[in-house]
């Protein structure tokens, strides 16, 4: 790639950008396309155009420039994040989740607090709850068809039992109902796990009292939502805000354990990752 062939590709993507801020998505898309021509191998332009392509909701080739600039950087957070979302779009949503789980790793690397982790992160939890109200909508259905074939073959037990055993109608209509009672309380608990409740504190951040994200733990022993104490330690001051001990963010070690406790518990619990 010469110099002049890099300014000129340069040149584009910025005559790209101001396009893409006044709306004016396929001159940006233009602009991209003939940066990319003149220098092919630099990843972003991939990824602008890819975001050109996604305000057109042209997710066929969202996909195909988000792959290309993975090819090219496999750390780039919106290529991953833009291709889950072109996933989810086709309905192929195991992989769309799994791009979207790349991009979140990757955008709390790089930056915690950005606005892209927060963004990622409400894209993989409405996707991981929409997966959850199909799968739960499914079992229900499926619960339900069970429970009353299960109640039709007691109840024509029941009568062929009557036939059978005269002299002891009282015991068997009593020895019925019975059965009937405890298959009830077996598949209202078979469906108890679809059922949203209160999630567990300990699985909570103290400050914002949500479901842990990205759990950290602090020299006190206190557990807080990362993102949430390093603006604190920013806005606030350099100290736990429930100890009020001193405080920095090198100090700070991930919660392995809250962390894959969380996560054992959406897995069980889809709902919870209902985020309004």
């Amino acid at each position: 790639m010469s110099p002049t062939a890099a300014k000129q590709a340069e040149q584009l993507r910025l005559d790209g950008n101001t396009y893409f801020n006044k709306g004016r998505f396929a001159a940006a898309i233009e602009a991209y396309t003939e940066a990319i021509t003149l220098c092919p191998n630099v990843p972003i332009y991939w990824t602008n155009r890819a975001l050109g392509h996604r305000k057109r909701n042209n997710w066929t080739k969202v996909e195909d420039d988000c792959r290309r600039a993975i090819q090219l950087d496999s750390n780039s957070v919106k290529a991953h994040y833009m291709l889950g979302l072109a996933l989810l779009q086709k309905e192929e949503y195991a992989e769309g989740v799994k791009a979207l789980e790349k991009a979140l790793d990757l955008g709390r690397g790089a930056n915690p607090k950005g606005y892209m982790v927060e963004e990622i992160w409400q894209a993989l939890a409405k996707a991981k709850y929409m997966e959850w109200e199909h799968e739960s909508t499914k079992r229900s259905w499926e619960l339900q068809t069970l429970k009353e074939a299960c109640e039709t073959a007691l109840k024509e037990k029941h009568l062929f039992d009557s036939s059978e055993l005269e002299g002891f109608l009282d015991e068997n209509h009593r020895s019925n109902l019975e059965q009937l009672e405890a298959l009830d309380r077996v598949f209202r608990i078979a469906a108890e796990a679809d059922i949203p409740t209160d999630v567990p504190d300990y699985l909570c951040c103290k400050i914002t009292l949500d479901i842990f994200r990205d759990p950290v733990i602090a020299p006190s022993g206190l557990t807080y939502e990362r993102e949430v104490l390093l603006d604190h330690l920013e806005k606030v001051g350099k100290f736990d805000p429930i100890t009020r001990e001193p405080l920095c963010q090198s100090q700070l070690v991930p919660n392995l354990a809250i962390k894959e406790a969380v996560q054992a518990f959406l897995d069980e619990h889809g709902w919870a990752y209902k985020t309004d």
